[in-house]
């Protein structure tokens, strides 16, 4: 610790003196700026030091300074030749050090050393300078009082200790008596809180008790209700499909004893069959909707083909004046997705369009949007107001007009249409207008990635059928430089014998053994588990089949085996073939 330059200087010989250093310590403190409190402490504390260093029988120096840098302070050094004091001193001033910020005891070159430090407050006259040489000058001509002077100054230091420390006792008291009342009052409103604490519980427990019941009550209608839909319609489908047929063979060009009056009677009975027939489907695809009994089966799609399909299909239900125009590439636009799910949804569309357009178009559009494709049906029908948009995809829900009313429907399509696009991943969403038509968008999420090999040395067609092979040849002929046919499933296993091919191109419909057994035989043989097989069959497979395949190949529809799936479908295929490796 370095000292300051010093303010004043004294010594302390005789018991006499530790009154005056006292009372110099007081007036230094008051000098530099320490409050009443701060300038008592010290005082105190040099009078204790002073009274023990006196004891030790040798003459002691004080000297006092002040530290203007820093943490500005006022330090007092007391100091006599007595050495190996400081041990002793140091056990004697435990409770002093208290009355000061810092104290140091030591044994010097000199003989003991006791320092101690009191810091300014942040009030106090800043220590310039000038202001030391005014505080010296000062300190100079003090005149220290007599014992006396100095006893009857602690008496009344003493007294208005005492005093002020009643007054914060009385202040305690009061405080103490006011947390009092305010803890009764707390603990009060603790247990009126916790009574109706307790009764809104009770009555949350209660509501959710009643909500519960409500929500049982409503799933077991609508499960009753879905069950009377599936019921019904499934009942009404085997008396509709026989009034159906009995009406198509009655209308057959071979039956004769038909008047031009029956066969026009016979007809009317035939539409309206059909009109029947397509509103029970409607009500029956909806029951397993609500059910959650949607079947999804993913496949690769081109999307192109089956919209230009169905574009066709419903050409004949056109008004005339109506131009239906279709805007899709015919192949390009690949997904992995239900095809027959998406063509419910597609011919809805379509089919709505044209229904609810007497003049103008109906187009329908395709395009890539990110990772999504975007098929997009618009027409310049009656449209719908806004106040109808959303509604016209809840259950039942039909628009209410006269165009509407002369078409027959039940208000489920478009219901049912945004269920199957939201269980396939995608979104459906309409926008329209009352005189100016009416934009419908189904848009689907793509998830494809081609990253299997971009050629294949050596590829096994297995396929009897000669015409489905010449269309194999042609989709292969890019990705490959040899194909080899077998024309039955004996014969596949011989050539799989002989050499292990890149790729195996399978139908199931086979001479013995048939595909599924040929598939079998490739996954035990440990050479080929891990040759990339595509199943391509035109068989409606059931869902347990079509999972057990789709473990270990991947299937596709013949009808929709074309050369844009190919590069997709064999990079599904090496990429199943990995994950079983």
């Amino acid at each position: 610790m370095t000292t300051p330059d010093p303010l004043v200087r004294t010594r302390i010989r005789v018991e006499q003196d530790v009154f005056a250093v006292r009372q110099l310590g007081r007036e230094v403190g008051r000098l530099v700026g320490l409050e009443a409190q701060d300038q008592i402490r010290l005082a105190t504390a040099l009078s204790e030091v002073g009274r023990l260093m006196v004891a030790a029988g040798r003459d002691t120096e004080v000297v006092f300074a002040a530290a203007p840098h820093g943490v500005p302070a006022l330090t007092v050094t007391l100091q006599h030749p007595e050495p190996g004091g400081a041990a002793r001193l140091t056990a004697q001033l435990a409770q002093v050090g208290r009355l000061v910020d810092a104290m140091e005891v030591r044994d010097g070159e000199l003989g003991t050393v006791v320092r101690m430090s009191r810091r300014l407050p942040p009030n106090a006259p800043v220590l310039s300078p000038d202001r030391m040489d005014d505080i010296r000058a000062e300190l100079a001509g003090h005149v220290p009082g007599t014992p006396f002077d100095e006893l009857a100054v602690q008496n009344q230091q003493l007294i208005a200790t005492l005093d002020e420390v009643r007054a914060q006792r009385d202040d305690l008291a009061r405080l103490n008596a006011e947390l009092e009342e305010t803890n009764r009052g707390v603990l009060a409103l603790h247990a009126e809180l916790s009574e109706e604490l307790e009764q809104t519980n009770q009555g949350v427990v209660a509501l959710y008790a009643e909500l519960d019941e409500a929500t049982r009550q409503l799933r077991a209608a609508s499960e009753s209700k879905t069950r009377f839909w599936a019921g019904v319609s499934h009942e009404l489908r085997t008396p509709l499909n026989s009034v159906l047929g009995l009406s198509r063979l009655l209308l057959d060009t071979a039956a004769e004893g038909l008047t031009d009056e029956q066969r026009l009677q016979v007809e009317l009975i035939r539409d309206s069959g059909s009109t029947l027939l397509t509103l029970v489907n409607d009500l029956l695809d909806v029951a397993r909707a609500e059910a959650g009994q949607i079947e999804v089966r993913f496949q690769l799609v081109d999307i192109g083909p089956l919209v230009e399909r169905l574009s066709v299909a419903l050409r004949p239900m056109v008004a005339e004046g109506v131009e239906l125009l279709v805007d899709f590439p015919r192949s390009g636009h690949v997904l992995r997705t239900d095809p027959a799910l998406v063509e419910r949804v597609v011919v809805n569309l379509l089919s709505n369009a044209v229904k609810f357009t007497a003049h103008g178009q109906v187009r329908c559009t395709g395009a890539y949007d990110g990772d999504a494709i975007e098929i997009t049906v618009s027409d310049t029908g009656i449209g719908i107001p806004p106040e109808h948009q959303e509604r016209v995809f809840e259950e039942f829900y039909q628009v209410p007009g006269p165009l509407q009313r002369a078409r027959a429907g039940t208000g489920l399509g478009l219901s049912y249409a945004r269920r199957v696009a939201t269980v396939l991943g995608g979104s459906l969403t309409l926008d329209s207008a009352p005189g100016r038509g009416t934009t419908v968008v189904l848009r689907l999420p793509v998830a494809l990635g081609v990253d299997g090999p971009e050629r294949y040395d050596d590829v096994l067609v297995v396929e009897d059928d000669p015409a489905f092979r010449q269309i194999a040849h042609s989709a292969l002929q890019p990705f490959t430089q040899r194909i080899t046919d077998a024309g039955s499933g004996r014969e596949a296993l011989r050539i799989l014998a002989e050499r292990r091919p890149d790729l195996v191109v399978l139908d199931l419909n086979i001479p013995e053994p048939d595909g599924v057994d040929v598939l079998g035989r490739m996954r035990s043989d440990p050479g080929l588990r891990d040759v990339p097989v595509v199943v391509v069959t035109a068989a409606q497979l059931g869902a347990a089949d079509l999972a057990a395949l789709s473990a270990s190949a991947v299937v596709l529809d013949k009808a929709r085996f074309r050369a844009a799936l190919l590069p997709h479908v064999v990079a599904d295929a090496a990429r199943l073939v990995g994950r079983r490796a």
